[in-house]
């Protein structure tokens, strides 16, 4: 490769392309008695003719129309190359990273309004139960699950989990055939355990005096999505996340298991970021409709769950099981 002129090289594709010395040096940007010197020069180099001269017109010859076919492909491809560096370095970019159920179920319905409040920024959400690493990692903020406390990082809290048994219609109907107690039908049930849950069954059983024999879950899953779903579809008794299926609460595609119960009240979903992130106008930008749209979301289901006559019992970090539950 050192022994190819790239700029004589580069000079013959265009005038190969265009058919004229004239026209080439329009593209260049140089003047045409240029463009006829690097095609001398790429001539003695390879020591043949690349072209022939009909009626004021440059006609490649067999050696020229070999390596035309050689140089335009490689021309083409590099223009193709830059010019798609050059978009990707110019397009505004936003990316984030959220745990997959809530990103799913919470985060994707609402983010087209975002989109359309900011048409001219493309997002990216990585769907993932790892946290980023902010030194290594091209990525904006977290959307996180857990307790918070994250030292070195801007950690906001975006919205509580409200957590409480829940079912399908039929499916609370057959436990109320065993019995008028909820204590007892719930020793009837079938057990959906989210096991990446702060809050989980053996918790939710003890802090409310309820015994079961042998206690086993028929279903475990690592993804809250997965046991809202199953409940939904009257598989079993979920104790799961309003915050991630109220929409199916207000449908009555599922129900509350009892109202006897208080709905664990406790922060779990956190903005998470380097303080410097903070810099981009975007990250802010974003930080705020989502604050914004997560107060909208956690008033509406304070008020749904308040008006079907459930109440509520905060909880704090040290009453929670902190087992890193990163992928819900």
């Amino acid at each position: 490769m050192r022994d190819i002129n790239i700029r004589a090289t580069e000079y013959f594709e265009s005038v190969a392309r265009l058919g004229t010395v004239t026209k080439a040096a329009q593209e260049l940007g140089v003047s045409p008695s240029a463009v006829s010197q690097q095609l001398r020069i790429l001539e003695e180099q390879f020591g043949v003719k690349l072209f022939r001269r009909e009626k004021r017109r440059l006609i490649l010859t067999l050696d020229g129309d070999r390596l035309f076919q050689t140089t335009t492909q490689a021309f083409s491809a590099i223009r193709n190359a830059r010019g798609a560096i050059s978009r990707q370095r110019d397009t505004r970019n936003l990316t984030l990273r959220v745990s997959p159920s809530f990103g799913v179920r919470w985060l994707g319905p609402k983010i087209a309004n975002f989109a359309t409040e900011n048409p001219d920024w493309n997002i990216r959400i990585d769907a993932t139960p790892d946290f980023t690493a902010f030194d290594t990692e091209a990525v904006d903020f977290d959307l996180r699950y857990g307790l918070g406390g994250w030292t070195g990082l801007t950690v906001n809290n975006v919205i509580h989990d409200l957590v409480l048994p829940l079912c399908s219609p039929d499916y609370l109907a057959s436990l109320q055939e065993h019995s008028d107690d909820p204590r007892e039908q719930i020793k009837a049930a079938r057990l959906i355990d989210s096991v990446k849950m702060l809050y989980r069954w053996d918790l939710w059983l003890a802090s409310n005096k309820i015994e079961i024999e042998g206690l086993t879950y028929p279903f475990r899953f690592d993804r809250s999505s997965m046991s809202i779903e199953l409940a939904k579809q009257g598989g079993g008794l979920a104790l799961d996340s309003v915050t991630l299926c109220l929409p199916e609460l207000q449908r009555g595609e599922l129900v509350p298991f009892s109202t006897n119960f208080d709905v664990i009240d406790f922060p779990a979903y956190w903005f998470v970021c380097p303080p410097r992130h903070f810099n981009r106008r975007i990250v802010s930008r974003f930080a705020s409709w989502l604050q914004s749209s997560a107060d909208e979301h956690e008033a509406g289901a304070r008020k749904f769950l308040t008006g079907l006559g459930c109440s509520f019992r905060p909880e704090s970090g040290p009453e929670l099981i902190d087992v890193k539950p990163w992928g819900i």
